[in-house]
């Protein structure tokens, strides 16, 4: 497929594919250097990352430093450093490296930031903020994706994370506000308690829409109010409650 740019962002063809992804392409078989997982991450950073519109240090630092194989299921490690979303079950895929570190970039975060994350999957974005020293905060409404994520985050050393099997709609007002939001799943409409819950000067990264038309939105809270971007069009999962029923 041709890949064209879209000011400084990248596309395949008019549409970024993100973690919504259920239908992952056939990825062959892999390379004999995959095995090395320390030189396919040096390789993706520097590739995929890099060399296109990833230029804030901490994310690359970050991306260089979490173990992405050890997030995905045992038999698809040696795929893990592709730029392609891979399943981690129960419908749901960790998204490509350039989408972790696009939307961690637009959070334009400082170390010590409160973050909630809405959409815990494999833990692995998770980590990756953790990483940038972010205090984090993370929902997952899948159980069972919520318990292994906890699990592969105490394997991996990062203890510190709050992992809470919930609703994310609602956000985590115990904890409230937060610097910032990152949101991997897709509403219809921004959820106004994730919106009281930013606090003044915070930043949300979120997409919003119907399946089939949906923007990678960066907000912003100044003043109360919130101000919108549109970063690109994406294609993530919708965000459902617990009986399934989309928001």
């Amino acid at each position: 497929m041709k890949m064209m740019a879209v000011g400084r962002r990248w596309t395949i063809g008019n549409l970024l594919i993100v973690m919504a992804m259920t239908a992952v392409p056939f990825l062959g078989p892999a390379e004999p250097e995959a095995a090395n997982f320390e030189i396919q991450r040096r390789q993706m950073v520097a590739h995929q990352l890099a060399a296109r519109d990833i230029v804030d240090q901490p994310v690359l630092r970050a991306m260089q430093a979490v173990p992405r194989h050890l997030f995905v299921p045992e038999a698809l490690r040696h795929h893990a450093y592709r730029d392609t979303p891979l399943p981690i079950g129960h419908g749901q895929t960790i998204s490509q490296p350039y989408i972790v570190a696009l939307m961690s970039q637009l959070l334009s975060m400082e170390p010590g930031w409160r973050i909630l994350e809405i959409g815990t999957g494999s833990g692995y974005q998770a980590a990756v903020l953790a990483e940038m020293d972010a205090d984090v905060f993370t929902i997952e409404i899948v159980p069972e994706l919520g318990r292994q994520a906890q699990k592969t985050l105490k394997a991996t050393g990062y203890t510190g994370i709050r992992v809470k099997i919930g609703d994310g709609y609602q956000g985590w007002p115990d904890h409230a506000p937060f610097d910032a939001i990152i949101v991997t799943c897709s509403p219809t409409r921004i959820p106004q308690p994730l919106e009281s819950q930013l606090a003044e000067g915070g930043r949300m990264v979120i997409p919003v829409g119907e399946a089939g038309h949906q923007q990678l939105l960066l907000l912003t809270k100044q003043h109360g109010e919130i101000r919108k971007e549109k970063i690109v069009d994406v294609r993530f999962v919708p965000m459902v409650d617990r009986q399934g029923k989309t928001y």
